[in-house]
């Protein structure tokens, strides 16, 4: 991904770690939003604090659609680095900002531009469903954009006898084939958070709260997905502890969402699933946490960094995820 600045120059500058003593933070965004026209954008991974000052918090699907219609001058994505490329994808004429440049994705980072292409080479007469959590570069070699969200549904709304190539989430391509009964080809790439949660500790966490229902995001390995009560996206989970009667859950995805959940059900008990290290109680994506409230504030009072993508790179990347939002919306989604 490209910046307005490289990064060797931002650490020198000491951009990351501009003091931010003596002033209040929260007030400061919200003047500075005003001033700039800028909106903030948040996954749901996000830690609470961002969350809370955010003026849209959502999955990558709600968030891609919020980017695709905000009429905001500057767009601050309080996520990692795929997301936002999504929106200067479908935003190019807006400023697009990450907080931290170092925010990137183990998933995204599983498919490289050139292993993809020679690996799409063998399957030529394939459609090619890419989840989000990608670089603009396998966008631009995908035929359809998927998120957790739509993802069975957009697979469904193609032909039964279509061959489809999925990347780069196995678990989720495999989730989607043990759902629609598909065959499609996938490629091997994992999510390094949903990967680690352990199934000996969740069943200990069973035995311990006999009436905790388990919510798994499909990131996550087959036998996580077996023993769980609700298989779902981010705001599927939300969704599910906003609707259902039980009061306690074990929610094996980031624990970002734990945030969102515990304020729509203030009365409800929520349980990060533990993850294989068992030094650690929860199991976060390090690299959503590197963005904080210091960085938010210098990234939006200084406009740095900024997303730049070449033009011909966002016009084969935008068709895709265009045609993602279009079969979403035909089908309410």
């Amino acid at each position: 991904m490209n910046y307005s600045v490289n990064k060797e120059d931002l650490v020198k500058l000491g951009f990351l770690n501009i003091p931010v003593d003596n002033i209040d933070l929260n007030d400061e965004i919200n003047k500075l939003k005003k001033e700039k026209n800028a909106i903030i954008l948040a996954h749901y991974y996000q830690d609470g604090d961002i969350q809370d000052i955010a003026d849209y918090v959502g999955d990558s699907l709600g968030l891609s659609q919020q980017a695709a219609k905000t009429d905001a001058d500057v767009i601050v994505f309080a996520g990692v680095h795929f997301m936002a490329e999504t929106a200067k994808i479908l935003s190019p004429e807006k400023k697009v900002l990450l907080p931290d440049l170092f925010a990137g994705c183990s998933l995204a980072d599983s498919a490289t531009k050139n292993d993809f292409a020679e690996f799409l080479a063998n399957f030529p007469d394939h459609t090619v469903i890419s989840y989000v959590n990608t670089t603009a570069e396998i966008k631009a070699l995908t035929d359809i954009i998927c998120t957790s969200s739509n993802a069975v549904q957009i697979v469904e709304s193609l032909s039964k006898n279509e061959k489809i190539l999925f990347a780069p989430d196995r678990n989720l391509g495999n989730y989607i084939n043990s759902i629609t009964g598909r065959e499609m080809v996938i490629w091997d790439g994992a999510c390094h958070v949903h990967e680690e949660f352990s199934l000996e500790r969740i069943l200990e966490l069973k035995t311990k709260y006999p009436e905790a229902k388990l919510i798994a995001h499909p990131e996550c390995e087959k036998p996580v997905l077996i023993v769980a009560d609700h298989i779902g996206s981010t705001s599927s989970l939300l969704k599910y502890t906003k609707e259902d009667h039980n009061m306690t859950y074990i929610v094996a995805t980031e624990s970002g969402i734990i945030h969102q959940m515990k304020k729509a059900n203030p009365d409800k008990h929520f349980i990060p699933a533990p993850p294989k290290d068992s030094t650690c109680a929860c199991n976060d994506c390090n690299f959503m946490k590197l963005n904080t409230i210091p960085k938010l504030y210098n990234c939006l009072k200084y406009e740095l960094p900024a997303i730049e993508l070449d033009n011909d790179l966002m016009e084969k990347a935008r068709v895709p995820i265009i045609r993602m939002l279009e079969i979403s919306e035909r089908l309410g989604l």
